[in-house]
């Protein structure tokens, strides 16, 4: 079984041909898919799509791009939303920081990340964290707010940040960006980082692997992934596919029969 850690099935990419898509994972090997959630209105699809499909579970939150857009009342409702579907929410997140773009403010990214790491830790949620331009602040922040439980997911660090992430006690996720002839720098990072420390993801509907890429995304396509981790580590497909499944499963508390 193979894991697709980290994909956004509740977007507009996927309304033509959702079941489809879900259906291709599944026999593509893809045993989970963890949806998640950038904002309410997609938390609460992503949390509806994890109630129809026993495979599929999902993660809430507020994305960085969307922090200078919610209140009071949008933590609220999804902390409410966490409580009410536990067999279905499984993580906090995507949270985090985006320096790069910066669509909402840093400051007012900054202060939504602790806030969210703070709520987090009160729903005992792992989290997913969004670091893009931000390493030494996200670093920061999550090292000052006591959480020790989570993923930097489609991480774009190199091996010296995510040795003082994996310090913190966080798994680092590789992407489709892993099998790019360029990327260079996270094949440095999945050849080093210890198997029982990576998770695999597509993040789905972006970043498409070769030899999909410039394509539209989708989890079947997280073997490719797996299979450039394995010629780098050079060991098989098959271990890098059961050791990432185990720590998705470990990391996000996911029974392996899955959902009752």
């Amino acid at each position: 079984m193979i894991i697709d850690s980290h994909a956004h099935l509740e977007m507009s990419e996927f309304d033509p041909d959702r079941e489809e898509v879900i259906k291709r994972a599944t026999e593509a090997g893809v045993g989970f898919i963890i949806t998640v959630g950038i904002n309410l209105e997609f938390s609460l699809k992503a949390v509806s799509l994890a109630q129809k499909h026993k495979n599929i579970y999902a993660s809430i939150g507020v994305h960085p791009h969307d922090a200078a857009r919610v209140d009071n009342s949008t933590y609220d409702a999804l902390k409410e939303l966490a409580q009410k579907q536990k067999q279905e929410v499984v993580a906090y997140g995507e949270v985090g920081l985006d320096f790069f773009r910066n669509i909402s403010s840093q400051k007012i990214q900054l202060e939504a990340f602790g806030r969210q790491l703070e709520l987090a830790q009160e729903l005992k949620l792992p989290v997913i964290i969004h670091d893009r331009e931000a390493h030494k602040q996200c670093i920061e922040i999550v090292k000052s707010s006591g959480v020790r439980r989570g993923v930097f997911h489609c991480f774009s660090g190199d091996y010296e940040i995510a040795k003082k992430c994996m310090d913190l006690g966080f798994y680092i996720s590789v992407p489709g960006v892993v099998t790019f002839d360029k990327a260079k720098i996270i094949q440095n990072v999945a050849g080093r980082v210890p198997l029982s420390s990576l998770l695999l993801e597509t993040d789905a509907p972006y970043l498409a692997p070769i030899p999909h890429r410039g394509k539209r995304n989708e989890p079947s396509f997280v073997i490719h992934t797996a299979k450039k981790v394995a010629d780098i580590k050079k060991i098989t497909f098959e271990e890098v596919a059961e050791v990432t499944a185990c720590n998705t499963l470990n990391l996000f508390g996911i029974e392996a029969s899955g959902k009752n």
